[in-house]
């Protein structure tokens, strides 16, 4: 086992704004590197787990987070009130549930459901249940919150079911069934969706789809019912002789149910924008090599490709970046490009579903539990490739706004202007009045220069596009 690095004791710990503290311990950073305090009962339930067959398994499959002891003694006296410290390996870039594609959040919980069952062979249980323990390298989902799990305590129901459904099952059948996407509907609960709220989603004729009368109809009633009584629910289960086997037959029944959940719509017209942009194919090349020219110009380490569609310029900003976030408002272009990458097993790009006029907040108690997209962590380079039509247009953010947003982000810069006689623009303009004196390349340009230096100008053979390569003023 590796130590920690020491802490210089007259510097404050780098403790996670918003991280939730409880009993038995709580997350910090130090040094770029991921920590946690664990209590007595915390530390005694990861020796369980570290002395199991399946955690070296599940780690050495990507399925857990490399996690070890460390000598807490190598940090300040703040750590002493603390059994022991583990470290986690650090993850690329930090997502949440409302930013996945269907596909993501779906195989994130067939992931949770399989680590219940592998840790219920071996006497463990995960005590909760929720999405934000599961994060992602590139396609590939991976469970960071060790310390969930724990011994299983004889007639110790699953607790974790309802937290389940709310942020896993339920989203992914709001979507499957009645083809609405759950993103909104995780982003303004992060708590998930309510048994009883989903209830009233559901019609009768959904009452035969698989999973719905049981998981959703019957825990819902379930659920009222013990709120009028306000009988402990947890201990009428226990008194009733509640065992191993059962939680397991209810965790195969729910993969049974998560695994035959598909998307209802196929397409969409931003999905299909790859075939059937307005580019010539002499344009589309000049753009390909134009990206590809500027992303060779350094190894970066994080790129932001905003307005990604399906992944084609990510995957040319992945040839020489450490990481890409791959970020659209399209969930089925998102889904798209979350497919191919699980085939192509590009474990260096994360794609997103994400609107830019809008991009994630922080959110929870004090606006500390979930950070803002851009205090996460941002990029030294970004791609910003017909997007800005969009933002103006269609989000109506002025020019010198979304200018001023990308140099806030202190990013060297690849963008595209698409002037207002582009077909594209022709079509966001329709049945509109065109308001967008800003929307002018002068404007733009002046607005650029304030505060990039622009290295490279090249208007495509079209006229109609014109691509920047900008790095940001010292």
């Amino acid at each position: 086992m590796s130590t920690a690095p020491t802490h210089d004791p007259t510097l404050p710990l780098q403790v996670e704004p918003g991280s939730f503290r409880d009993r038995n311990g709580r997350v910090f950073y130090h040094q770029g590197s991921v920590y946690r305090g664990l209590s007595e009962e915390a530390y005694r339930n990861w020796q369980a787990l570290y002395q199991s067959r399946f955690f070296s398994e599940a780690v050495q499959a990507g399925q857990l987070v490399p996690t070890e002891v460390v000598d807490k003694q190598a940090f300040s006296p703040e750590t002493d009130q603390w059994a022991a410290v583990l470290k986690h390996e650090t993850i690329p870039f930090v997502s949440y549930p409302y930013e996945w594609c269907f596909g993501m959040l779906k195989d994130a919980a067939l992931l949770q459901l399989e680590l219940m069952t592998k840790a219920l062979d071996e006497g463990l249980i995960l005590k909760d249940s929720t999405a934000f323990n599961i994060q992602w390298r590139g396609p590939r989902p991976v469970f960071i919150d060790i310390p969930s799990f724990e011994v299983l305590k004889p007639n110790e129901p699953w607790v974790g079911y309802r937290q389940f459904c709310q942020l896993f099952l339920y989203p992914l059948m709001l979507q499957a069934y009645k083809g609405v996407p759950f993103q909104s509907w995780l982003r303004g609960n992060i708590d998930g969706i309510e048994p009883t709220e989903m209830a009233r989603l559901m019609s009768l004729k959904d009452a035969l789809k698989p999973g719905v009368l049981s998981h959703v109809i019957l825990h819902s009633k379930l659920q009222n019912q013990h709120a009028n009584t306000g009988n402990d629910i947890k201990s009428s289960i226990q008194s009733a002789g509640f065992n191993q086997e059962l939680i397991r037959a209810n965790v195969n029944k729910l993969r049974t149910v998560v695994s035959g959940l598909e998307l209802r719509q196929a397409q969409s017209e931003w999905a299909e924008y790859t075939r059937q942009h307005s580019y010539t194919d002499s344009d589309m090349d000049a753009k390909e090599a134009f990206v590809r020219q500027a992303a060779n110009r350094q190894n970066w380490n994080l790129v932001w490709d905003i307005g990604a569609n399906t992944g084609k310029f990510s995957r040319i900003a992945a040839e020489n970046a450490a990481y890409v976030v791959a970020m659209d408002l399209d969930y089925l272009a998102v889904e798209h490009m979350y497919q191919s990458l699980k085939r192509e097993n590009q474990t260096r790009i994360l794609p997103l579903v994400m609107n830019m006029a809008q991009p994630s907040p922080n959110l929870g108690w004090q606006g500390k539990e979930r950070k803002s997209l851009t205090e996460r962590q941002t990029p030294d380079l970004t791609l910003c490739l017909a997007l800005i039509h969009h933002m103006v247009i269609s989000a109506n953010i002025h020019v010198s706004e979304f200018v001023q947003w990308l140099a806030d982000l202190k990013t060297a810069l690849v963008i595209e202007f698409v002037t207002k006689a582009d077909p594209m623009v022709q079509k966001l303009l329709l049945n509109k009045t065109d308001h967008y004196e800003d929307y002018e390349v002068d404007y733009f340009e002046n607005c650029l220069s304030r505060h990039f230096n622009v290295i490279q100008r090249e208007p495509l053979q079209s006229g109609t596009r014109i691509l920047y390569y900008a790095e940001p003023i010292q």
